[in-house]
């Protein structure tokens, strides 16, 4: 089992060390929960099973819920409290949320092991425990009222914050009850609900954020003003990986408004009053940096030498059969290779990060995934110790896995121990694109032997790229294989012989290979559901048809491809220069598949008209959220398909704000249609999954309409004005 697919399973919960009751600081019921365990490869402390959320009811019946996903436009803030308050028969509109502090032990993600917002692991990871916290919170009220009246617990009923006995018409509210509650011993059994009695999951519910996001008030890290507070813009060394050689502070210092100016290693900020003011002295400098080893780095000499490395055998990832001796008998073989290119993350709030380091105490204020880490990068570079590091952790606007990242809190921490006041540092929109951490570029090669059948008895994926985990996450990486870089390696499909290697191949230093909406299996399932259907064109097979033998061991995906087929119009004609494209895959718990539309230009144009996506996530939560994901995951996907690209000239990033690195403008986005199929599965994730499926799927579309086989990416209308 490699890294990635051991961190997409779900620990083994133990109730009896998962629950515990206990009287909440002022009185009430405070629920918490633990974990058994920890991911293989990050070591546990002393007391490994700390608690990682908590449910909170106080005397006046008020229900607070901490949790440790942080919001960042996923809906966590709607399908978290509604797991609690199914179980303890409560409405959303009863349940308070806050923010979990920084705390690696106490709010650790259930599936992970550490405190982290990501992986689409949110309703998954939080599926069983927190409505198990919610089940014990109920029956523990309910046996409180029971004992109370001196009635048998069953002969009561919870129902909206209320413990009722209809015999006698007696109730009491939540808060009346939470002291004695919390008194009581856990009960030997927590009976959850069956899906058919769920009032609030699986029904479509207001997202409980969108209210405070359309008025106003609500708070993301950039809106944030302590008092005192001044603000810096900041600009780092053009050159990736580049130092600061010499700066004159004397022309920013002229300009009204400004306070000072901060030099680090590798940056400099200017401070003041506005954002205004800080721009305009940042605009004035002189600055001199040194490039040093980085240069003349360049994408064309980039592509070269992954091309070189690919061509390296590779650590062996996943083998099964006999893959050589298949290839060596097939009567038709495929050899091809694919490559995608750098992407950022372009979130609409750029990172940014407001510190104020104290002798005694630092306070950080932003919107992250790993508040911990945050912490932890504060606590080292001021030599505080961690529990004098307070994080204020915000909503966020637009996470994708930038703000798994570091890198603009250390700055933030470096600029204000120079300071003597709280300061906001924000990276402007060109900063932000140009010293973004990078999805990975990739080199791989492919290839699938068929029989005379024509059916595929030989696949080989080989993968070339920078390792995130081993920078991010090292336990991840396992005898030389990073197991995210080689997810979705041969899709979902049952090949009787496969072969999957990994070649590590680090781009020049500085450049910070890092999670991106989806990561590996937006990579490889571009070229693995690409591969597939170069392999169906060439023996004018049926797309849906060919992948259900490959498909025997899920049924899920099956009915998903079959309710695919049946929406889309996939067999009603299309005229000249215009095609469908199919593509599958298996992610996050997950099954979906998208059809896209597409209509091709003479000049290479590509306009994608429709996209049809059918989803089996498990158990829905919030439907409506469901198709929200996939909407913006498709958008995101499309963005990518038609315009990411991020490449470098003399060792600088060649895009900087949105006229460079294009966003899908309204007018392209096409008519996305989603159906849900209802599952009584446990939930998988969504985040990432349509971001997985619409590259191969407008890529096959465009293949449909034009003849022309497009291996990489972003698409190049060149290439199919050649077509």
């Amino acid at each position: 089992m490699n890294g990635s697919q051991h961190m997409a399973q779900p620990l083994g919960f133990s109730r009896r060390v998962f629950l515990k009751a206990s009287a909440a600081v002022g009185g009430g019921l405070l629920i918490s929960f633990a974990l058994p365990g920890l991911m293989r490869g990050v070591q546990a402390t002393e007391g490994a099973f700390a608690p990682n959320a908590y449910v909170r009811i106080d005397r006046d019946g008020r229900i607070f819920l901490t949790i440790q996903p942080v919001e960042m436009g996923q809906g966590t803030y709607t399908s978290m409290p509604a797991l609690i308050a199914e179980e303890l028969e409560v409405g959303l509109d009863q349940v308070i949320i806050a923010h979990a502090p920084a705390d690696d032990q106490r709010y650790a993600n259930p599936m992970l092991g550490f405190q982290v917002t990501g992986g689409s692991t949110s309703v998954p990871a939080n599926w069983t425990p927190l409505r198990e916290a919610g089940a014990a919170a109920r029956i523990l009220l309910v046996a409180a009222a029971a004992q109370q009246w001196g009635v048998a617990a069953d002969s009561c009923k919870a129902q909206r914050g209320e413990v009722l006995h209809p015999t006698s018409g007696r109730k009491f509210g939540y808060g009346e009850l939470a002291d004695a509650a919390a008194k009581l011993p856990l009960p030997e059994s927590l009976p959850l609900k069956e899906p058919k009695d769920f009032k609030l999951i699986g029904t479509a519910a207001k997202r409980t954020d969108s209210p405070d996001k359309v008025n106003g008030k609500a708070v993301f890290g950039i809106d944030v003003h302590p008092e005192g507070m001044k603000v810096a813009a900041i600009m780092l060394c053009p050159v990736v990986g580049g130092t600061l050689d010499s700066v004159d502070p004397e022309p920013a210092m002229a300009v009204r408004g400004v306070h000072q100016v901060v030099r680090t290693d590798n940056s400099v900020a200017v401070v003041a009053d506005h954002m205004g003011a800080a721009r305009k002295g940042l605009a004035a400098l002189q600055i001199k940096w040194n490039g040093g080893a980085n240069a003349k780095v360049s994408s064309a000499q980039m592509l070269e030498d992954i091309k070189a490395a690919s061509m390296q055998p590779g650590a062996q990832a996943r083998s099964e059969g006999n893959v050589e001796e298949a290839l060596a008998k097939a009567a038709k073989k495929l050899e091809v290779t694919y490559h995608v290119p750098f992407l950022a993350h372009a979130c609409l709030e750029p990172v940014n990060c407001t510190v104020h380091v104290r002798k005694d105490a630092c306070d950080l204020w932003l919107g992250i995934q790993v508040p911990a880490r945050a912490k932890a990068v504060a606590a080292q570079l001021t030599g505080l110790p961690e529990a004098a590091v307070q994080v204020h952790n915000h909503l966020i606007g637009g996470g994708f896995g930038r703000r798994l990242e570091v890198d603009f809190v250390a700055d933030a921490v470096k600029i204000a121990k120079q300071v003597d006041y709280p300061v906001k540092v924000i990276w402007s929109r060109e900063e932000d694109t140009r010293h973004s951490t990078l999805r990975p570029f990739h080199y791989n090669h492919l290839s699938v032997g068929l029989d005379e059948q024509n059916r595929p008895i030989a696949w080989t994926h080989k993968v070339t790229g920078g390792s995130i985990l081993a920078r991010w996450l090292p336990a991840g990486f396992i005898d030389g294989v990073d197991g995210d870089a080689v997810r979705d390696a041969c899709g979902p499909y049952a090949f009787p012989n496969l072969s999957v290697h990994y070649v590590r191949h680090e781009p020049p230093s500085g450049i910070l290979p890092a999670f991106w909406r989806g990561v590996g299996h937006t990579q490889n399932a571009f070229m693995v559901e690409g591969l597939l259907d170069e392999a169906i064109q060439q023996v004018k097979a049926d797309p849906f048809e060919y992948r259900y033998p490959l498909l025997q061991q899920h049924p899920r995906a099956i009915k998903v491809l079959e309710l695919l087929r049946e929406k889309s119009g996939w067999d009603t004609p299309l005229e000249p220069g215009r095609g469908r494209g199919l593509a599958l895959t298996h992610c996050f718990g997950t099954f979906a598949a998208q059809v896209a539309e597409v209509t091709v230009s003479p000049n290479g144009e590509v306009k994608v008209d429709k996209v049809t996506s059918v989803v089996d996530c498990g158990i829905a939560i919030n439907p409506d959220s469901v198709v929200a994901q996939m909407q913006g995951g498709t958008i995101f996907g499309l963005t990518a398909v038609l315009y990411g690209n991020i490449t470098f000239k003399d060792g600088q990033v060649e895009q900087g704000n949105f006229d460079t690195y294009r966003m899908l403008r309204i007018n392209e986005t096409p008519v996305i249609e989603t159906h849900v199929v209802a599952s009584s599965e446990s939930p998988g994730g969504l985040g990432e999954v349509p971001t997985v499926t619409i590259a191969p799927a407008v890529v096959n579309a465009v293949f449909a309409a034009t003849g022309k086989r497009l291996r990489s990416l972003p698409i190049d209308p060149e290439e199919l004005r050649q077509a």
